[in-house]
């Protein structure tokens, strides 16, 4: 499919049969219908925007930390063949609370042998080479899978021997497995009738690209403010970042509205200077923040993917990093039951991607949900004991070790994917 083609018009009377489809094509649900076709997966993949649709620079201006888990994922998948010239290494992670003396620094040459050293903590990616990418291999796959976009689903129907999804296009597709990889408004997951538990913050996060003088040398700065993390993530050429600005929801309009001198000026009291003059790249983007998460993973002929399962703060970087390690999961589960002759829905495999992704997702959102609070305020007993915390894990070699696996998602009972092995 050419990105500048028009999709062919859909014959009302067409029937695509799959053993998988997968219902939302972007950064979690293309990752998922790329892995599973190249592991032998006959796979149908559904999107309401044509795949070329989100590369524009003015479609979400985000960025996202890949951790080095993800990174073997989209290796795995065939994807980093198209990212590597476009990804920034991240050396260093700094953690600081406002103007405290105290810090946290994450190096990644601590994790070495003193000789080698095991690699970037994580890549700092646009979304829309992420997406990019992703577009490029649907457009160039073959055999295994199929892309119908644009076009959505109108409904679903379920068989003793499949699910049959149908499309606005009038087009069918019937396969032995749906995943809803939709987002946080999954209408498969409600359509379901899975109950989500949530909250909104009162906070929004305020998007954008800068310029700046100096260079960010690979280092990625999450700093604490009274409002929430002000992230400052360093992007491709050594020049240019991508800012988080998570602010109180009453007063985020305020800033969005400034001329761009002024908004430059707002940015520049929270940076500090260390990056000399800085430049707007770009348009400003806000978004607000919430947590929620899916009761259940998994229904009869269903499974749930990233956001549709579960969405969490942005304070830590992780929330494509868990949808990543739920599409290595399905895409094992998958893989290894398929070579037992068994079907992508046999309660086995769905037992066993919800089980192994479940507990994970629902820690890493108490921890984000915990962290934000914790750090979200200015109450003077504690700012003294989590500054306190910071200074102390990063003067223990060992419980600072700990933590850096865990921002490169190294830590747990990893999907071979995530391990950079084959399946």
């Amino acid at each position: 499919m050419s990105p500048a083609a028009a999709p062919p018009a859909a014959d009302a009377a067409a029937n695509v049969a799959a053993e998988v489809a997968v219902v939302g094509g972007g950064l979690v649900g293309g990752a998922l219908g790329l892995g599973l076709a190249r592991h032998g997966v006959k796979t149908v993949v559904i999107d309401k925007l044509h795949p070329t649709a989100g590369i524009s620079p003015t479609f979400d201006g985000r960025a996202s930390a890949i951790a080095a888990a993800g990174h073997k994922l989209l290796e795995g998948v065939g994807l980093w063949a198209h990212l590597a010239e476009k990804a920034e290494p991240i050396l260093d992670i700094r953690v600081s609370d406002g103007s405290s003396l105290l810090f946290l620094h994450y190096d990644h040459r601590a994790l070495g042998d003193g000789v080698t050293n095991e690699g970037p903590l994580g890549y700092m990616l646009e979304n829309r080479h992420l997406r990019d990418a992703i577009a490029r291999g649907l457009e160039s796959a073959h055999g295994n899978l199929t892309v119908i976009a644009p076009d959505t689903v109108q409904g679903l129907s379920q068989s003793a021997d499949a699910a049959t999804l149908t499309l606005a296009s009038g087009r069918t597709v019937t396969a032995k497995l749906v995943v809803a990889a939709e987002g946080r408004t999954s209408a498969l997951r409600d359509a379901a009738g899975i109950a989500l538990t949530g909250w909104d913050y009162p906070q929004t996060a305020i998007v954008a690209t800068i310029g700046h003088e100096r260079p960010h040398q690979g280092i990625a700065h999450e700093r604490f403010l009274t409002a929430g993390p002000f992230a400052i993530l360093p992007l491709k050429g050594g020049h240019q970042s991508s800012l988080v600005w998570t602010e109180a929801a009453h007063l985020a309009q305020h800033y969005l509205a400034l001329n761009d001198a002024d908004f430059i000026a707002a940015i520049d009291e929270r940076v500090g200077g260390f990056l000399g003059q800085l430049t707007l790249v770009g348009p400003r983007f806000s978004y607000p923040l919430g947590v929620q998460f899916a009761h259940t993973y998994v229904k009869s002929r269903l499974a749930l993917i990233g956001d549709a399962a579960h969405a969490i703060h942005p304070i830590a970087g992780q929330g494509l990093n868990l949808g990543l390690r739920d599409v290595g999961a399905l895409i094992e589960a998958i893989v290894d039951a398929k070579r037992l002759g068994l079907e992508p829905a046999h309660a086995s495999v769905l037992e066993r991607y919800e089980r192994w992704r479940r507990a994970d997702n629902l820690l890493m959102a108490g921890v984000t949900d915990a962290l934000n609070r914790l750090f979200s305020n200015d109450i003077a007993p504690i700012r003294i004991a989590r500054d306190l915390g910071l200074g102390i894990v990063n003067r223990i070699p060992p419980l600072k070790k700990f933590f850096m696996r865990h921002a490169m998602g190294t830590v747990g009972d990893l999907p071979k994917l995530l391990r950079g092995e084959a399946l």
